[in-house]
């Protein structure tokens, strides 16, 4: 993996230094697509890395550890707000919190551009989980379950959807002309969010450790190329020669 990683940083250092005298003004969008490529590259790996080791003692080891750690933080006003966000992060969770990022789009910009992304990055994310718990077929965390689950366990859906969705609207909010203070509070409360909805899931008894790291990995790794091709494509639509 290290070999890989190094010859994608030597060939972007020739390029660039091949490139750096011509001004462009793609280079914002050309520099975030080359950046993306990199994160698509090691999070695939790093994913694939986690998903041959699920299986394994020390990985074995380590989700027990880490969900004892959780459970140990166990009590009512806390199950309470676990409970809420991993419905946050559920089927009408969604359904409500993008039916509101529609209006206030709308609202706001008066385009469906932004609609079409986050719907194009929550189906990607959503109908690849589906796939790759068929493939992995992990079974759920033996012990109680604090919350109903009928789906296999690796990677979890809550996870990977809560960074592709919320992390593509951090995304978007960091590139929206807001007031500074009003889009760190809005990126911190989303940061908080997909952390509380990864951890609510291993709280809760439904999953392990490693399907939530699974499920930030590949929902990371969808959100990156997502914003990969939607730079790349407002490279070519400036440039019609391409």
């Amino acid at each position: 993996m290290q070999k890989q990683v190094i010859h994608i940083l030597k060939g972007i250092k020739k390029f660039l230094q091949e490139k750096f005298n011509s001004p462009n003004s793609n280079w914002p969008y050309i520099i975030t697509a080359i950046l993306a490529v990199i994160i698509v590259i090691v999070g695939t790996i790093l994913f694939v890395e986690l998903t041959h080791g699920i299986m394994s003692e020390l990985l074995a080891d380590v989700d027990v550890a880490v969900s004892e750690k959780i459970w140990s933080y166990k009590s009512n006003w806390v199950t309470n707000y676990m409970i809420a966000v991993t419905e946050i992060g559920d089927v009408w969770g969604y359904v409500i919190v993008f039916s509101s990022v529609i209006a206030i789009f709308l609202l706001a910009f008066k385009s469906w551009k932004h609609i079409l992304q986050l719907s194009l990055v929550l189906v990607l994310a959503l109908s690849s989980n589906v796939l790759l718990k068929q493939i992995i077929n992990r079974a759920r965390p033996a012990g109680e379950h604090l919350v109903t689950v009928k789906t296999l366990s690796y990677p979890s859906g809550h996870a990977m959807l809560s960074i592709a969705f919320y992390g593509f609207l951090i995304y978007l909010i960091y590139q929206f002309k807001i007031h500074r203070v009003l889009k760190s509070i809005l990126i911190a409360l989303l940061i908080i969010l997909i952390l509380s909805i990864g951890i609510s899931r291993i709280y809760l008894g439904v999953h392990y450790p490693s399907d939530v790291l699974g499920g930030y990995l590949a929902g990371f790794v969808w959100m990156i190329f997502c914003i990969l091709i939607f730079n790349l494509s407002k490279i070519f639509r400036r440039d019609p020669s391409t």
